[in-house]
C-alpha cells in the first residue's frame, strides 16, 4: 500500500461523469491490493473513516468477503460535495456496507432515506480535551478573538477578517487569531486571507500563527473562539472542543454545530449566528465583550455539558457494539 497523501479536487471529481470515471480507474489496482491485504489479515469488520476510503472499502471488502462499516463524518449534501458525488454516496450507503456510523444528527439527514443499519456516535473529547477547572483559566487582559481550524473557505477565515474590521475600532486593544495552517491545495485561500487583513488595515491587529501542535492551550489563550464556517459543518469539532476548555463561543448555525450549541433543554451553550453574516458575527462577538458575566455563565454550563454528551468513553462504547454486532452477521 501506498501511504503517501495526494491532494485531490473533488468539485473537479464530480463535474462529469467521465471526470468520476477517471478518479474510479485510478483506484482500480490500489483495491485490489487492499482486497489481499484484508484477506491475508483475516479481519472481523472493516472499518472505513473518509469518503475515500468509504468508496475504496467498499469494492475491496466485497472482494475480501468482510464485513464493511462506513463511518461518514461528511455531509452528503449539494452544498458540502458536488451534485453527483452526493448522489451516487446516499444510494450507495443504504446498498454497500453493512453498517453506517454517523457523526451527527445533521450527517444523518443528508443520508435520507437511512440505511436499515446505523448508529449515531459523535466525535468524542478525550480526557486530556477537557480543562479540569475553566475557572482557572486565565482570562486574556485585553480581548483576544480567535479561529482555531485549517485555512480552508469551508472554514470561514475570511468572514472572520471581515467581522474583525468591524470591531477592530470599537474594541481598540482587541487583537484578533487565525490559527491553523493551509492544507489540501488551498493555499490560494491563505493568500487571499492574508491580502484581505492587509486591504483592511489589520496587519498589526490579525495574526496568523500557523499550526498549532497544543490547540487546547491556544484556546485557552482567547477571550472568545469564533467558528464562522459559511457552509453547515457535519459536526463541527472545534465548537465542543472550546467549550471543553471553558472559552466562550460563537458559532455560525446550521449542520452539527446546532446540535452542540443547543442543549436538549432548550439551553444556549453558545452564540449562534446565521452563516455568512458578518453583521451578526461581529455582534455576537460584542456581546461576549460586552457582558462578560453572561458570557462566562454560558461557558461554564457549557463546559458542564460537553463532558457528558461527548465524551470519547461513549464513542468506543457505540463503536464497539456496531463492531460486534456487524461481527456476527459475518
Amino acid at each position: 500500500l501506498d501511504p503517501r497523501i495526494a491532494a485531490t479536487d473533488r468539485a473537479a471529481a464530480g463535474r462529469s461523469a467521465a471526470g468520476a470515471a477517471r478518479s474510479a480507474a485510478g483506484t482500480l489496482p490500489f483495491v485490489g491490493r487492499l482486497a489481499r491485504l484484508l484477506r491475508a489479515l483475516d479481519p472481523d469488520v472493516v472499518h472505513s473513516t473518509s469518503l475515500k476510503a468509504d468508496l475504496i472499502g467498499l469494492p475491496a471488502a466485497a472482494l475480501a468477503c468482510r464485513p464493511l462499516v462506513w463511518h461518514v463524518h461528511d455531509r452528503i449534501a449539494d452544498d458540502y460535495l458536488p451534485g453527483p458525488v452526493a448522489r451516487v454516496l446516499r444510494v450507495l450507503a443504504r446498498r454497500g456496507p453493512r453498517h453506517v456510523v454517523v457523526n451527527s444528527r445533521a450527517t444523518a439527514a443528508t443520508l435520507l432515506p437511512l440505511p436499515r443499519g446505523w448508529t449515531l456516535a459523535y466525535p468524542g473529547l478525550a480526557p486530556e480535551q477537557v480543562a479540569v477547572d475553566p475557572a482557572a483559566r486565565a482570562v486574556p487582559a485585553e480581548p483576544v478573538i480567535g479561529l482555531v481550524g485549517r485555512i480552508s473557505p469551508t472554514k470561514g477565515q475570511v468572514e472572520f477578517v471581515e467581522a474583525a474590521a468591524l470591531l477592530a475600532e470599537r474594541y481598540p486593544t482587541a487583537t484578533f487569531r487565525i490559527i491553523g495552517e493551509a492544507l489540501f491545495a488551498e493555499q490560494a485561500y491563505a493568500d487571499r486571507v492574508r491580502a484581505l487583513v492587509a486591504e483592511r488595515g489589520l496587519s498589526d491587529r490579525v495574526e496568523l500563527t500557523g499550526f498549532a501542535a497544543d490547540p487546547a492551550a491556544a484556546m485557552d489563550a482567547l477571550s472568545v473562539l469564533v467558528h464562522a464556517s459559511p457552509t453547515p459543518e457535519p459536526f463541527g469539532q472545534v465548537v465542543a472542543e472550546g467549550m471543553a476548555r471553558g472559552v466562550p463561543v460563537v458559532a455560525t448555525s446550521g449542520g452539527g454545530a446546532d446540535e452542540i450549541a443547543v442543549a436538549e433543554d432548550g439551553t444556549a451553550r453558545c452564540l449562534l449566528v446565521p452563516p455568512r453574516d458578518v453583521p451578526a458575527l461581529a455582534a455576537a462577538v460584542a456581546e461576549v465583550l460586552d457582558h462578560p458575566e453572561a458570557a462566562a455563565e454560558r461557558a461554564a454550563r457549557a463546559w458542564k455539558d460537553v463532558q457528558q454528551d461527548y465524551a470519547i468513553a461513549a464513542t468506543a462504547d457505540r463503536l464497539t457494539q456496531v463492531w460486534r454486532t456487524t461481527a456476527r452477521s459475518r
